[in-house]
């Protein structure tokens, strides 16, 4: 199963908020998710983000795919990609 760590839109029209979630790749966006793994809130001013860094770590060092959006959310907040060292 290809494992995807992307952003799942919560919210209402003009008002996202997000989850961070480990998903099947051929879930849909707001569909199904193996785990919820912190949130993004967007409309605060700094935007505001909250995640288990442990458990992203986790699930990149065993294949998953982290979308680009959040990548570059969480390039932003100091967390550092690297597939060798998260194991």
């Amino acid at each position: 199963m290809a494992v995807a760590i992307r952003l799942q839109r919560k919210g209402r029209t003009h008002r996202p908020f997000y989850h961070i979630v480990a998903a099947d790749r051929r879930a849909p966006r707001d569909g199904k998710f193996i785990e919820k793994l912190g949130t993004y809130n967007p409309n605060s001013e700094p935007s505001e983000i909250v995640y288990n860094e442990e458990r992203i770590k986790y699930w990149y060092s065993n294949g998953a795919q982290v979308s680009n959006c959040l990548k570059k959310i969480l390039v932003k907040n100091k967390v550092e990609f690297d597939r060798k060292a998260a194991k």
